[in-house]
Order: structure tokens, then C-alpha cells, then sequence
């Protein structure tokens, strides 16, 4: 709809989606109260043009179910974004940061990439890092390299979609593993490695989205054994591994033969920089996915990758890391303070819970009682690549733009609606 363009009534709305009158009438206060519509008495309500005079005028954060970084009130982010952006362009090498890069990244930046992996204790160079224009096109390039339509990828039971989707545009068979709170069972790996032809292993080994679980080392060490027996590859999706106070050895570190390791920014700072680094075995598999990257994306934004350099150059997104790290403390102690232990799980330094809830409860109306709210509730199924898996639970991300005061409030709703009414969706919203 445009501006001027005139809503439905709310009965006949709330008749044509199938939903109570009274959800439409508070979505539509919810809206005036945001300055996206207006009442103009028998005339009816109408989509405004700009924002009402005294509203915030903030655009209200946009629900695709994304997994945010949540972002402190404090925060520097936006503005040493805004000062590292105007001294690149007032440099000496702007207009060089201007042009088309080459595939994969230029040199300082790929040799920025691969120091900062081997501060995680990857063996990493310019020559086999490249920068990609985030982790799902890093995910996809690696895909499309390394694997064929028909060969078989193990994952865990509740895996990440856009891997998912990847999988499904490839031809690509999905082989899941049982899981536990811990992440992957190795035993089960051994067993589906014995039973079928299995290529490739995709694992989020630290803060799994959307699970929360972390392997130990010694699944890591046992997951290694594995892959070297039967020859698998290993591909190791690292968005949360450096929010974490403790360091566990990461597969890349133990298994650098084998192993693909696909480290965004996005999840550590801010989806804003659309940046991450690929890290492949060898400079000719590098080289290969240098090229698949081209062709697909052409290069990730340069000014981005300019600013990221630097930053890892001056310390600056070890900082912003930090700031990240702290404000999800904050969080997860406000999630403590409400949310009953045991009944959910989540990492010390992440900034999104795994909820298991009852068959009864309408993970629905659920997400639309937490939007209003600006918080994300995503079910289970969204991420179940194994129909036959029991259980039923929901991803709940307590990061992004939202402040104390409306997370807590959305967190004490959720309390209610999942504790203290059978599951059933609460009238106040």
C-alpha cells in the first residue's frame, strides 16, 4: 500500500484473514501509535506519508526472523562507522576503494582476514582467505564447489535454513544427526558415515543457531577422528564463536586439511557490514571460490571491507565485539531475572534461547504476540530438517534495537503466555 490508499474496515479485515476482531483492532492501534497510519473518523483509517508530529519517526525494525546482534544503548558502532567512512574517503586510496575489486578480495584485505583467523588459532594467509559479501555467499560458493547434486551432507536435527536452502537448490541430500544439548552426537556421525555415503558435515560448533548448544572438545576431537576415517568434509559456520569468554579449539584449528571455516562479522557487530571471511584448505580451492564469488556477487561492498579492515587493523572491532559481549550479558541477566531455569536454553554470551514448548501452545500467535513487542519468535519447524525429530520449540532472539524495558516487558509476556496459561495466546498485547 501507498500513502493516502484507505485500510479495510477492521470487522471485514479481521473476517477475510480469519482472526478476532479485537487482534485487528490492536494491530491497527499499534500502527497509529507508530505513525504508519491514521483515523479520519467515519472515513476510516489511512496509510500516512510521514511520520505524526511527536511519534519517534523511527522506522519500525523490519521481522524476517533474522537473528540479530543486539545493540547496546551506549554503543559506538554508528559512530566510528561514520568517522572511519569519511577518513577512507578523505584518503589518499579512496578513489582505489571506489573501483571493482578483485575476486576475492584485494590482498590487505584477505591479509587482514587471515590474521584475525589466526588469532583464533586457523592456519590462515592472503593466499587461501577470501572476503565475501556476508556468510551465506560464502556458504553457497563453498556448496557449489566442493559438493554435487545427489551427495549427502550430515547436520544436526534443527539446522540453519539458508543452509537448508542451499541444500535444496544444489540436489543436495540432508542426512541428520542426533543431537542433544551438547550439539551433534559423534556416535551418530560414525554410525551414518557406516550406513551411507556421507560427503560433507555442516556445524555451527559454537552457540548453534537455533539450539544454543556448543560442542565440548572433545566432540570436536572425536568429529575430526571421524571425518579423517571416512574422509569427510568438514564445513564450520562461525558467527558466534568470538562472543564467547572461553576459547574451545575450533575445527579449522584441528582439522585445517579438511575443513572450510566461514567466519561473518555480521552476527558479531552488525548485519550492516556484510562481511565475512572464507578460509579454504588449500590457495587452489581459495582460487575456486575466489571465482564462484565473482560470479555470483561480484565482490562484497567495498567501502564495507575498506572499514572492516581498518578496524581490525586499530583494535577497533575488538572493541565493538566487546560492547556487543557486554550488552549480551545485560540481556541474558534480564532473561534470568524472568524466564523460569530449566526451561530454556541459551549461550552466556548469545543473544537467542531455545525454548521447547508443549504440542498444545500456537508458536503463531506467539510470533505475532512478540512483535509487537520488536522481539522474534521463529518455531522449530522452520528449522527441522528431520520430520520423525520430537519436540516442538521456539527460537526466541533477544537481540537487535529493542531496550531493556520493552524486552523485559516482551519476556514477562512470554512468561505468562508459556507458564501461566497452558500455552494459550494472551488478549494483552
Amino acid at each position: 500500500m501507498t500513502a493516502g490508499d484507505r485500510l479495510p474496515p477492521q470487522r471485514e479485515l479481521a473476517e477475510a484473514l480469519g482472526v478476532d476482531a479485537g487482534t485487528v483492532t490492536r494491530a491497527y492501534a499499534e500502527a497509529r501509535r507508530q505513525g504508519l497510519i491514521e483515523a479520519d473518523g467515519r472515513r476510516g483509517s489511512f496509510v500516512r506519508s510521514r511520520p505524526v508530529e511527536g511519534t519517534s519517526g523511527k522506522i519500525p525494525p523490519f521481522d524476517i526472523g533474522m537473528n540479530l546482534p543486539p545493540i547496546p544503548a551506549d554503543g559506538s558502532f554508528s559512530r566510528r562507522f561514520a568517522q572511519t567512512l569519511q577518513e577512507i574517503l578523505a584518503g589518499p586510496a579512496a578513489a582505489n576503494r571506489l573501483q571493482y575489486q578483485p575476486a576475492g578480495g584485494a590482498p590487505q584485505d584477505r591479509a587482514a582476514g587471515a590474521l584475525w583467523l589466526s588469532a583464533s588459532g586457523i592456519e590462515a594467509s592472503e593466499d587461501n582467505v577470501i572476503v565475501t559479501s556476508g556468510a551465506q555467499t560464502a556458504l553457497h560458493a563453498v556448496a557449489s564447489s566442493i559438493l554435487r547434486s545427489g551427495e549427502a551432507v550430515c547436520t544436526a536435527t534443527f539446522v540453519y535454513p539458508g543452509w537448508s536452502a542451499i541444500c535444496r537448490r544444489l540436489g543436495l541430500r540432508i542426512v541428520p544427526l542426533a543431537c542433544d544439548e551438547h550439539g551433534i552426537d559423534p556416535e551418530a556421525l560414525e554410525r551414518a558415515c557406516q550406513a551411507d555415503r556421507i560427503r560433507a558435515l555442516y556445524l555451527v560448533p559454537e552457540n548453534d543457531n537455533p539450539t544454543t548448544a556448543t560442542l565440548d572438545p572433545a566432540r570436536r576431537e572425536r568429529i575430526v577422528e571421524i571425518a579423517r576415517q571416512h574422509d569427510l568434509l568438514i564445513i564450520e559456520d562461525d558467527p558466534y564463536s568470538r562472543l564467547a569468554s572461553a576459547r574451545i579449539p575450533l575445527l579449522a584449528a584441528l582439522a585445517p586439511e579438511r575443513t572450510w571455516h566461514v567466519a561473518s562479522l555480521s552476527k558479531l557487530v552488525s548485519p550492516a557490514l556484510r562481511i565475512a571471511y572464507l578460509r579454504a584448505p588449500l590457495l587452489r580451492d581459495a582460487l575456486r571460490l575466489a571465482t564462484d564469488t565473482f560470479e555470483t556477487t561480484i565482490m562484497p561492498p567495498p567501502l564495507n571491507v575498506a572499514i572492516c579492515t581498518r578496524w581490525l587493523a586499530d583494535g577497533t572491532l575488538s572493541t565493538l565485539v566487546d560492547e556487543v559481549r557486554a550488552e549480551c550479558a545485560v540481556r541474558q541477566a534480564i532473561v534470568s531475572d524472568i524466564l523460569p531455569a530449566g526451561t530454556y536454553r541459551t549461550a552466556r554470551a548469545g543473544y537467542h534461547l531455545w525454548i521447547p514448548v508443549g504440542k498444545e501452545t500456537r508458536t503463531v500467535e506467539l510470533a505475532h504476540a512478540m512483535r509487537t513487542l520488536e522481539l522474534s519468535v521463529v518455531s522449530s519447524d522452520q528449522f527441522r530438517v528431520d520430520a520423525a525429530a520430537a519436540g516442538q520449540a521456539i527460537r526466541l532472539s533477544i537481540g537487535g534495537s529493542i531496550d531493556h524495558t520493552r524486552l523485559r516487558r516482551g519476556l514477562e509476556l512470554l512468561d505468562a503466555m508459556l507458564h501461566h496459561r497452558g500455552g494459550r495466546a494472551s488478549p494483552m498485547v
